[in-house]
């Protein structure tokens, strides 16, 4: 696909078509073909303890090979899915590419689940192998369906180490992927139930280099740097497809958050362009910048939650670097941006995609004009859209919809556009809660609460917050005898924490009579969270 410059934005969406090759696979289209083609640098990985470790485009192609070839040696075919559970460690790229070589649907999850939550993934996706580290072993105890077991350190009964890997042949013949066969699946948390498996097709994989060159502009000289989670959708775009679409170098840090060693590494690296969630760059801002030489950085980025306006002004002030806010989701990933050839409205989500055109609905699903506040629809068929939530064909059919005999993706997100076409986001529909850009369904931490002795009941709502954009707070009702504490707030917190992923805990709780409930007993969430952001509920 050719794509246009964006010297203007209006003039480049109005030009844009999307050009679809029939095949494509990004182990052998992407990776193989860069180091064929100017094997340079593709990864720097480092740790906060000091290690490092650089690899060439040929060093990704041949040990994602070798990987590849392991797997089907146990007995892995196309279209089988892998559970890929490991943090910030070079492994993680190289198994990724491995399930993309072979065709084998890649599930890359957060290193923080549960086992029950790794239960859960396995058994709805019906995988059938594993690649994990010794830590997380135990976790697939459970996990029976899951055959191939790959242990990228250490040892553990019923599983293969990851070195084995090294002994095979260097040279992998790729699997032939049709644009629409499913090649990658994320879990992301919905509002109700558990959560979905969102299936995309090879297509994903080839399209989602737009955002890597209209919003990041990645380019072959750069080297970029997404502090994204290893499950987050933004970590297939951020750290592996898109920057490596372009040939850009990518620094992967494995280490806790911490601003001088942000800036640090940003110094180190020369970093020029830098992806990280609004909750770092609001201590970054509160940073000592100056004392930092962070002359190659030329761009920053920002997806999962909205940024202030306050920290993008004062970021720039400080880096001297634009900071473009961008939005997506899941199911279509980054779709909503700012662009640096296009001015930057204070607040403002940016601009549809080039190839993207999205309306605003009210309830009734009518089509509304600027400054009348809906929801945003994305039209389809859309190249970057999911193929759908894994084996649940209704729950898909029920977030799209037909208008004026066109079909569109409900995104559950409210907004309004402005006279100059800027799209500006207001709330959800539903009750998912963006945390520090974790994605946080509430059913998950209320049924963990329900679990505890002391709770009778709970609702699990969004509550601001200045650093992290918003915090789980829950609400709960408890059983005859308990009384609320300051110390069964803690053993509520850790509770939680055991039971589903640490990052899911109520930071807040609060101890009540009773639950907002509809006349039918069905739970009014709403009526919560508005208290929280203090308006009024409608």
């Amino acid at each position: 696909m050719q794509l246009p410059e964006m010297k203007d934005y209006d003039e480049c969406a109005r030009n844009f078509r999307w050009q679809l090759p029939p095949t494509f696979n990004f182990g052998a289209d992407v990776v193989d073909a860069q180091a064929r083609r100017n094997d340079k640098l593709a990864l720097i990985w480092c740790n906060e303890t000091g290690e490092e470790r650089r690899f060439l485009f040929s060093d990704i192609s041949r040990l994602s090979s070798q990987l590849a070839n392991l797997m089907l040696a146990q007995g892995l075919k196309k279209g089988d899915r892998v559970l890929v559970v490991l943090p910030r460690i070079p492994e993680w790229q190289v198994a990724m590419v491995a399930c993309f070589k072979a065709g084998l649907i890649a599930i890359p999850c957060v290193e923080m689940l549960t086992a029950k939550d790794i239960g859960f993934r396995a058994a709805h996706s019906g995988a059938v192998a594993a690649i994990t580290t010794s830590p997380n072993a135990a976790k697939f105890d459970a996990c029976d369906g899951v055959r191939t077991r790959i242990l990228v350190d250490g040892e553990a009964p019923g599983w293969l180490p990851y070195a084995l890997a090294a002994q095979q042949p260097a040279q992998f013949e790729c699997a032939t992927m049709a644009i629409d066969e499913p090649a990658l699946m994320f879990y992301t948390s919905g509002s109700t139930g558990n959560p979905k498996g969102v299936l995309h097709a090879a297509r994903g994989l080839y399209t989602w280099r737009l955002s890597g060159a209209y919003w990041e502009t990645f380019g072959e000289n750069d080297v970029t740097w997404c502090t994204a989670d290893t499950g987050w959708a933004k970590a297939g775009t951020g750290i592996l497809i898109a920057p490596w679409s372009f040939g850009t170098t990518v620094v992967f840090y494995h280490g806790r958050f911490d601003p001088a060693q942000r800036l640090a590494l940003l110094q180190r690296h020369k970093v020029s362009i830098f992806c990280a969630p609004a909750t770092e760059f609001r201590h970054l801002v509160n940073a000592p910048v100056q004392d930092y030489d962070l002359s190659a950085l030329r761009l920053c980025v920002s997806a999962g939650e909205s940024v202030n306006p306050e920290v993008v002004g004062r970021w720039r002030q400080l880096a001297g670097v634009q900071l473009l806010d961008g939005y997506g989701q899941t199911e279509t990933l980054m779709t909503i941006l700012n662009y640096p050839p296009m001015p930057v409205k204070a607040g403002s989500m940016g601009k549809p995609l080039p190839g993207c055109e999205f309306v605003l609905l009210d309830p009734d699903l009518r089509k509304l004009g600027d400054l009348e506040p809906g929801q945003f629809a994305l039209k389809l068929p859309h190249p970057q859209f999911m193929l759908g939530y894994w084996n649940d064909p209704e729950r898909t059919a029920q977030a799209t919809v037909e208008v004026d005999g066109e079909r569109y993706w409900l995104t559950g997100d409210l907004g309004y556009r402005d006279a100059d076409g800027y799209l500006f986001y207001t709330g959800r529909d539903d009750d998912i809660i963006s945390s520090a850009g974790y994605r946080i369904g509430p059913t998950e931490v209320e049924n963990a609460l329900i679990e505890h002795a002391a709770v009778l009941e709970s609702a699990v709502v969004a509550s601001p917050d200045p650093e992290r954009g918003e915090v789980v707070k829950a609400f709960v009702v408890l059983r005859s005898g308990y009384q609320g504490s300051d110390d069964l707030v803690k053993q509520l917190q850790e509770h939680v924490r055991q039971v589903t992923a640490p990052y899911k805990y109520p930071r807040r709780i609060e101890f009540v009579e009773s639950l907002p409930k509809n006349p039918s007993g069905k739970l009014l969430r709403r009526v919560l969270r508005d208290q929280e952001y203090g308006r009024a509920t409608p």
